[in-house]
């Protein structure tokens, strides 16, 4: 048996022996909000992501050390 099946064997046993009804509200909280888009991206959003993943991939980044030290010449310049 996969580890996959042996979690969700495990789960199934405690969910079925659990009289606890805030667990078990819980419990469906949990799966109506992994079964749902948790996040809802507007055009403009979802336009800015896709313009960072193409410079990714092309490899236009900048590492965070890069960064700090621009940004630590702009705020002496000011």
């Amino acid at each position: 048996m996969d580890r996959t099946t042996e979690i969700k064997n495990n789960l199934i046993s405690r969910i079925k022996a659990s009289e606890d009804l805030n667990f078990l509200k819980a419990l469906e909280t949990l799966f109506d909000a992994s079964e749902s888009s948790l996040f809802k991206l507007n055009s403009e959003q979802e336009e800015s992501i896709a313009i960072g993943r193409k410079e990714i991939n092309n490899n236009q980044v900048f590492n965070n050390e890069m960064v700090i030290s621009e940004m630590r010449q702009w705020l002496e310049s000011k």
